[in-house]
């Protein structure tokens, strides 16, 4: 055969890799979700659905974020656990605070899984729909008293966000005092680690916003108040005064 020479076969087969390519992207996008992981760790139900907090935060972000990201990090610690019984025994709270009395083989892997599961499972929580405004109550005594008002620690919560040098999140504090402060961690870093409480926190990696806000994280930042959900975030509060700590 001349090189060159096309026949009947090749255009065909031509044609069909060339479908076959047009085609992929759209199924890979399509790709159905992970199952979810089995072990004593699991993903928390959320009171609302991936659209609920649609339009300061989209669907696609909301689901992505929940099941793939969270996901990821619940599927890590029950591998985790799968060989080292102590993981499994302690409830997560318990696991960061006493971070450094773990085997040093897998201090890393917890403090990365064990920091994302909590600071994911506190985001949830303290975000609903129909939400946003001002706290009230002892909250709102509390970010005056500490935190110069509501105004000013908005503006200094957002400051914080923007400060933060690649992926991480920015976090109120509650001691056992009902003192306030503001506190930015790298990666998953949570303040359980340091013994102390998280009040309330932003994700502020790029996974977090990237699809609707793309480099504009202040503009996330700004936005986000329109999904707190203040009424949560006070019972996070009492639970703190009382000494519990939760994720």
């Amino acid at each position: 055969m001349i090189k060159g020479t096309l026949t009947r076969r090749s255009i065909l087969g031509t044609g069909i890799a060339a479908a076959a390519v047009l085609v992929a992207p759209r199924v890979y996008a399509q790709a159905a979700a992970p199952a979810a992981p089995t072990g004593p760790f699991a993903l928390p139900k959320r009171a609302y659905e991936a659209a609920a907090l649609e339009p300061h935060i989209d669907t696609m972000t909301m689901d992505i974020h929940y099941n793939r990201h969270h996901g990821a990090f619940i599927t890590a610690l029950n591998n985790i656990a799968k060989d080292n019984g102590v993981v499994a025994q302690m409830p997560v709270p318990e696991l960061l605070a006493k971070l450094g009395e773990l085997p040093e083989g897998i201090r890393t892997m917890v403090r990365n899984a064990g920091g994302g599961h909590a600071n994911h499972t506190m985001f949830w929580e303290i975000m609903g729909p129909s939400a946003g405004g001002a706290p009230a109550g002892v909250v709102a005594e509390a970010i005056t008293r500490d935190l110069g008002g509501f105004d000013k620690f908005k503006t200094d919560f957002e400051a914080a966000g923007l400060r933060v040098f690649g992926s991480g999140w920015v976090f109120v504090t509650v001691d056992k005092d009902g003192r306030l402060a503001i506190v930015t961690k790298p990666g998953q870093d949570n303040p359980l680690m340091d013994r102390q409480m998280v009040l309330l926190g932003n994700d502020v990696w790029e996974h977090a916003y990237y699809l609707k806000y793309q480099n504009r994280r202040a503009d996330y930042l700004k936005t986000w108040w329109n999904v707190v959900n203040w009424a949560k975030v006070s019972e996070r509060y009492a639970a703190a005064r009382s000494g519990v700590l939760k994720v």
